[in-house]
């Protein structure tokens, strides 16, 4: 009787999918890699199967470039685990500082750049000023 050593909570076609939504990549455009005999379907058909051929992966990893065994080795709960360990253990840095949303960082910049413009015209209106003083004195 032989033993296995492969891990039965790895389901390789979830990683396969995991992997190819992390880079963005739509099933059509991974089928269209693959060739003609692919499509959206059978990439789909594939991402449901727990082991794929070895020859496939190895197909699929080159147009991901990522390595084959990340599809064949990700465990999503080991995963899971050393991350909130992470957190748990304290070890995360605490960062003080706020993150400014996008937009009100926009609003923000936009706001300065306004309170600029008004200082520049005070400041032409003050230069104008003392031109006509100086032009009147004459």
């Amino acid at each position: 009787m032989t033993h296995t050593t492969t891990n039965p909570r790895i389901h390789e076609g979830r990683n396969l999918k995991r992997f190819r939504e992390m880079m963005g990549i739509k099933q059509e455009a991974l089928a269209f890699e693959l060739g003609e005999d692919w499509n959206q379907q059978r990439i789909s058909t594939l991402e449901q199967k727990e082991k794929i051929d070895a020859n496939i992966l190895e197909q699929v990893s080159a147009i991901l470039k990522i390595p084959a065994e990340a599809i064949q080795n990700f465990d999503e709960e080991q995963a899971i685990t050393v991350i909130s360990s992470t957190f748990n253990d304290n070890a995360a840095v605490v960062n003080n500082n706020p993150v400014f949303h996008p937009i009100d960082k926009l609003i923000q910049l936009h706001e300065e750049k306004i309170t600029l413009y008004e200082r520049m015209l005070k400041e032409k209106d003050e230069m104008m000023g003392l031109l006509r003083g100086l032009m009147a004195g004459r």
